[in-house]
């Protein structure tokens, strides 16, 4: 008769053998590729999911998260009039919530329009000066040609786009809150002081005035 029980603790042996050769083999180090760029092909790695991870902001999360929150029904939070004023106060609880937190988005928002806002304005200012020499240049007929002259257009073109204006009329009448008189003399033929003459010009951003012009006022006599 084969024997079979000593075939089988053969092979039992033998799996014993290898299971303890691979515990006392040394384990190989898991590298994780972590690179966000490619070095065989120069690529980004999952580059929507980088961009989506970016997009998001703080503001967006949590509104995403109230607008998630499901207020439960009277009648399945509990039977009788215990469990609906339960869920009458969950329901008021999160209205307030929602409320506060579309209070504190506007709020953030105001507040990144006036950060924005004042940061041109700052630019606008330091540029004044530039402006005025620019101005004295072109009275004396610096600018009547040439390249400084195509320079100068541009500048003043380009501040344009941010909201600036001069304030350089003559023949109107005299505003405090864009004008600084610095001589008055008589008129004639006028009913109302008027802004003869034009010294420095003056300039506004929107309805903020940056500088105000300085000119000649001419009083009814």
């Amino acid at each position: 008769m084969p024997h079979h029980g000593n075939e089988e603790e053969h092979g039992s042996s033998e799996n014993r053998r290898d299971a303890e050769q691979r515990e006392n083999e040394p384990q190989k180090p898991v590298i994780h590729d972590n690179r966000k760029v490619d070095p065989k092909t120069g690529q980004a790695r999952h580059p929507d999911q980088e961009h989506h991870a970016d997009s998001g902001d703080a503001l967006s999360q949590a509104e995403d998260i109230l607008n998630s929150v499901e207020v439960p029904a009277a009648d399945s939070v509990a039977q009788g009039a215990a469990g609906a004023a339960e869920a009458e106060e969950l329901r008021d609880d999160l209205r307030r919530l929602q409320a506060e937190y579309v209070n504190y988005r506007k709020r953030v928002e105001r507040d990144r329009a006036v950060a924005g806002e004042m940061a041109v304005i700052g630019v606008l200012n330091a540029l004044l000066p530039v402006l005025d020499d620019v101005d004295a240049a072109r009275q004396h007929g610096d600018l009547a040609d040439g390249p400084f002259a195509a320079i100068a257009t541009k500048l003043e073109t380009a501040l344009k786009t941010y909201g600036l204006v001069r304030i350089d009329e003559t023949g109107v009448e005299f505003d405090p809150t864009i004008h600084e008189a610095l001589i008055q003399q008589p008129g004639t033929d006028i009913d109302f002081d008027t802004v003869s003459q034009v010294l420095r010009s003056g300039y506004k951003s929107g309805d903020r005035v940056l500088r105000a012009a300085q000119v000649i006022v001419a009083v009814p006599a």
